[in-house]
C-alpha cells in the first residue's frame, strides 16, 4: 500500500515538460459569484490575476486561458456547467488536450474543513462534494489531485446545500483574501515543486 501511494506521488511530481490543467469549481452566473460554493472560481481568478492572464475564451463548456509559471505550462479552467455537472466540462477538456490524470488539479469548497483550512491530496473519494464526484465519474478514476478549501460547517440545522450557496459571513469575508492567497501559493508550489512539498507546506492550520 505504501509503495503504491509513493509511486502515485512520484508520477505526479514528474512534470518537467508537461502541461498542467488547474480547474476551479463553481456555478456560473452573477447570483453565485460571491458564494461559498464558488471559492474554486475565486482561487482560479486569483491565480489568473497574478499571472497576468484573463478569461476571454469559452471552450468545451468552460472558460479557459493558458498561462505559465516558472517555465511550466498551465491551462486554467472554470467549468460553466454548474457544479454538479463539472465532470462533463473537465473530462471534455482533458480529452481535447490529451492530458493524463496526473496532470490535473481540481480546486473546490469543502464544508467538512474549518474555514481557512486547506487540504491538498493526490487522490481519494469525493466525500460528497458533487462537483468532484461528477469529475470522478466522468474520468472513471479517483486518482485525481485536489485542493480542498475549507468553508466550515453550516450553523445550527441549516442544510449544507443552502449554506454553500450563501455568501461568506462578514468575518469570513475579511479573512478571505488571506485564504485565496494561501491557496494560490499552494497551487504554485504544486506546479513548481510537486504535490509532496505542497502537502507538507499547506496541509496544516495557518498561523
Amino acid at each position: 500500500m505504501i509503495n503504491w501511494i509513493q509511486n502515485t506521488l512520484n508520477k505526479m511530481n514528474d512534470k518537467d515538460s508537461d502541461t498542467l490543467m488547474i480547474a476551479g469549481l463553481g456555478n456560473p452566473g452573477k447570483q453565485y459569484a460571491d458564494t461559498r460554493h464558488n471559492v474554486g472560481f475565486m482561487v482560479i481568478d486569483t491565480i489568473a490575476r497574478k499571472l497576468g492572464v484573463e478569461f476571454t475564451r469559452l471552450k468545451n463548456k468552460s472558460f479557459v486561458t493558458p498561462a505559465s509559471y516558472q517555465g511550466k505550462k498551465l491551462i486554467l479552467v472554470k467549468p460553466q456547467t454548474f457544479m454538479n455537472n463539472s465532470g462533463h466540462a473537465v473530462s471534455a477538456l482533458m480529452r481535447f488536450y490529451k492530458l493524463p490524470l496526473e496532470n490535473l488539479l481540481v480546486i473546490y469548497d469543502d464544508a467538512d474543513l474549518d474555514f481557512e483550512m486547506l487540504r491538498m491530496r493526490p487522490n481519494g473519494s469525493s466525500s460528497g462534494q458533487k462537483g468532484m464526484n461528477s469529475i470522478i465519474q466522468q474520468l472513471g478514476s479517483n486518482e485525481i489531485a485536489r485542493l480542498r478549501i475549507g468553508i466550515g460547517r453550516p450553523p445550527g440545522r441549516m442544510p449544507t446545500p443552502k449554506y454553500v450557496l450563501q455568501r461568506f459571513s462578514r468575518e469570513q469575508e475579511d479573512a478571505l483574501p488571506f485564504v485565496l492567497e494561501r491557496a494560490t501559493d499552494a497551487v504554485f508550489t504544486f506546479t513548481a515543486e510537486g504535490i509532496l512539498p505542497a502537502m507538507n507546506r499547506f496541509n496544516q492550520k495557518p498561523t
